[in-house]
């Protein structure tokens, strides 16, 4: 079966990579390199080393087997395209992506550039989609960089969301996801940010997604803005 997801946005998990570094301010409490070390603590053999990047040759094929469709939201737990991942390996999950074609497939990354350098190599179809994170206005150039790529469906996570995005071109992003930093030492998240961000979504006719509020207690602070929930997915559903 595939690692059912709590993560509002998707349904399940699939984790051929484990492991990440940290590469901006968005990264600096990661919810899964406390995942993955109390995951270690446990004893689970996909975490022996931690949060050290590490591949699971074992879990390549996992979605071949699990036969009913469902949305998957590809390395949870890591970023596809760091650096230090061999692109033959990238190469490897798109293949097992393009095979087991009846799901939906979203990636994340906060490396776009990356994929733009291996965009001839990428076999795109339209169930996979192409993501990046954007936590605050220093990192906006990252969407020109996603839109370089021949993804079907482009989206953007803005979470955490650690500041106001004053510049937020939407043009060619079919989907935004809005989210506040949860956990210990969470960055607290101002609604103003959170509704600029929601009315250049309306403005734009781009689908808006509100995933939490985030801070110490997300299941406290919850995810209904303005008197509502934004559930709101790509025109590709």
């Amino acid at each position: 079966m595939a690692t059912q997801s709590s993560i509002e946005w998707t349904e399940s998990t699939w984790n051929p990579l484990t492991g990440c570094t940290k590469i901006s301010p968005g990264c600096k409490h990661c919810y899964a390199e406390r995942m993955a070390k109390r995951l270690q603590a446990m004893g689970s053999p996909n975490y022996r080393n931690g949060f050290k990047l590490t591949m699971h040759e074992h879990a390549l094929s996992l979605p071949l087997s699990w036969k009913k469709p469902q949305t998957i939201f590809v390395n949870s737990m890591s970023d596809l395209f760091h650096k230090e991942v061999p692109t033959e390996f990238i190469l490897r999950v798109f293949d097992v992506m393009n095979e087991a074609s009846w799901h939906r497939y979203q990636l994340l990354t906060k490396r776009p550039s990356r994929v733009t350098a291996l965009e001839g190599k990428l076999k795109w179809a339209p169930h996979i989609w192409m993501g990046t994170s954007v936590e605050s206005e220093s990192y906006t150039w990252r969407i020109a960089e996603l839109r370089k790529c021949s993804a079907n469906v482009k989206f953007l996570s803005l979470e955490p969301l650690v500041g106001p995005l004053l510049t937020l071109p939407l043009n060619d992003i079919d989907w935004v996801i809005v989210g506040g930093e949860s956990g210990p030492n969470a960055r607290p998240m101002n609604p103003e940010w959170v509704l600029d961000i929601r009315d250049s979504c309306v403005a734009s006719n781009v689908p808006f997604f509100f995933k939490q509020w985030g801070g110490t207690n997300k299941k406290k602070t919850g995810r209904v803005l303005e008197g509502r929930t934004w559930d709101e997915m790509p025109k590709a559903i």
